[in-house]
């Protein structure tokens, strides 16, 4: 039954990274979002913002890369609700392959396209002056926060993309997921935000995320905020992966 589900899931992701690579415009649309941001804020608000740092790239990158996975995953959910409304889904329930299989190929194909998109935009930084002490530990360390973070909000994806009757609000869940990031230290250190937007700030899973890779970035301590992080990736995985199983469920019943 294991190999079952591998082999079928294999062949379903194949499927949908075809589709990928076939909507040119979805791909530029993910990656050119966050680079316009970075740029922006980099050129346009990084000389009036005061975080510390030698180079304010190096400050903003962490928040920008989460608005890529954020910006990513809302064509998780268009994907899958196209597939519901074509029908696919029911095609697919007719024939001997793993029932898990079908919803899975899409979050895989969710991880790899968030690779990818997270790869350019890193590679754009570099060009605007990004710079990182890190070790190789250190950007693994990067790298399996990211994984998880881009995961959890992938299973969020799930559920709009299986749930909605419109395909406009299949995608509308991220704007606040995109929106996340402004309301942290992404941008600007929260001590300079007045009382309540600071305590709402320094409490919402985006700014122990952003504090503990850019510490990461840095070869600086990441005290707590690594643990803190990995509670609130986990934990919306967890949450979001039993809505979605159970709106997949009655979906197919």
């Amino acid at each position: 039954m294991t190999t079952h589900f591998f082999s079928d899931t294999g062949a379903l992701t194949g499927r949908s990274l075809r589709h990928v690579t076939r909507s040119v415009d979805t791909i530029i649309t993910t990656v050119l979002t966050p680079i316009a941001m970075m740029v922006m804020f980099v050129y346009v608000f990084g000389g009036a913002i005061d975080t510390g740092t030698d180079a304010y790239v190096n400050y903003m990158l962490p928040g920008i890369l989460l608005i890529t996975v954020a910006s990513g995953v809302a064509y998780t959910a268009f994907r899958i609700f196209m597939d519901m409304k074509s029908g696919i889904f029911e095609r697919f329930q007719s024939m001997p392959i793993a029932r898990s299989g079908v919803l899975w190929a899409h979050v895989v194909t969710s991880l790899v396209a968030n690779l990818i998109s997270l790869v350019i935009v890193s590679g754009v930084a570099l060009l605007m002056g990004f710079r990182s002490s890190a070790s190789v530990l250190d950007w693994l360390a990067v790298a399996g926060i990211l994984f998880l973070f881009t995961l959890a909000l992938t299973w969020i994806a799930v559920i709009p993309g299986l749930s909605a009757s419109t395909v406009e609000g299949a995608g509308a869940f991220a704007y606040p997921l995109i929106f996340l990031p402004f309301v942290s230290s992404a941008f600007v250190p929260t001590e300079t935000m007045p009382g309540p937007v600071r305590w709402f700030a320094e409490n919402q899973p985006v700014t122990s995320i952003v504090d503990t890779i850019r510490n990461l970035f840095a070869q600086q301590p990441v005290g707590n905020d690594i643990w803190t992080a990995m509670a609130w990736c986990v934990g919306i995985l967890v949450v979001a992966y039993a809505f979605a199983v159970a709106a997949y469920r009655r979906k197919i019943a």
